[in-house]
């Protein structure tokens, strides 16, 4: 049965706007994104099917290109919509730290720095640069590694950081393996990137590190 033909408090559009987007299942807002199923398949039918298929939301929004036009209903310009939306969040997110203090705001700065690099299937470090408010200047990604790791290079961190007039640094990587616990490579890191911010008056305010969730090195005394 179509979508139209649903009683009016069931369908997708019709529930978010009565009670908000929270109370859709991710079957019901894949689809309100969808919009059209094909033949035989409603947009909602075919939400379902692409969950299962791809195992989670996360997974479908994780496709590449070749992955997602494999399926049927799906095309590039669906993918190009997604791409769109997703970068919009990202953005989104980047915008409200930009008027924030990081420091009174520790959950949307995760949420954030989740959000940037949990997906990568390789390691990234990268520097949150922050004024003397400690709000957002830049986020920059800075080193990219293999599976296994990235080279990190403190000379480089502290030119960025004073290119930027940053005040304080969140530094950040993620580890492809969705295991967040810091490795002692990771603490060394640390210790070195935080000397040698500090001869130019650069603060670390803390380094995370983003796997299937987030460790914050400050939560655990290692900054």
């Amino acid at each position: 049965m179509a979508i139209s033909h649903w009683p009016s408090a069931e369908r997708p559009r019709e529930k978010l706007l009565t009670r908000g987007a929270g109370a859709l299942s991710d079957a019901e807002l894949l689809a309100i994104f969808l919009r059209t199923g094909f033949a035989g398949c409603s947009a909602v039918d075919l939400a379902r099917q692409l969950l299962i298929d791809y195992g989670s939301l996360r997974g479908i929004l994780n496709t590449d290109i070749k992955g997602f036009c494999r399926h049927k209903g799906l095309g590039k310009t669906k993918y190009v919509q997604l791409q769109a939306t997703l970068e919009m969040a990202r953005r989104h997110l980047a915008e409200n730290l930009g008027i924030e203090d990081c420091l009174t705001k520790p959950a949307q700065t995760t949420e954030y720095l989740r959000a940037r690099l949990r997906d990568y299937e390789y390691e990234v470090f990268a520097c949150l640069m922050l004024d003397n408010r400690n709000r957002v200047i830049a986020f920059r990604e800075m080193f990219r590694g293999t599976i296994d790791g990235a080279s990190v290079y403190p000379r480089e961190v502290v030119k960025q950081a004073l290119a930027d007039n940053a005040a304080a640094v969140i530094m950040v990587h993620n580890h492809p393996s969705g295991v967040c616990e810091p490795s002692q490579a990771d603490i060394r890191i640390t210790e070195r990137l935080k000397k040698a911010l500090a001869l130019v008056d650069i603060r670390v305010l803390d380094h995370v590190i983003v796997g299937d969730t987030v460790t914050c090195l400050s939560e655990q005394g290692l900054v």
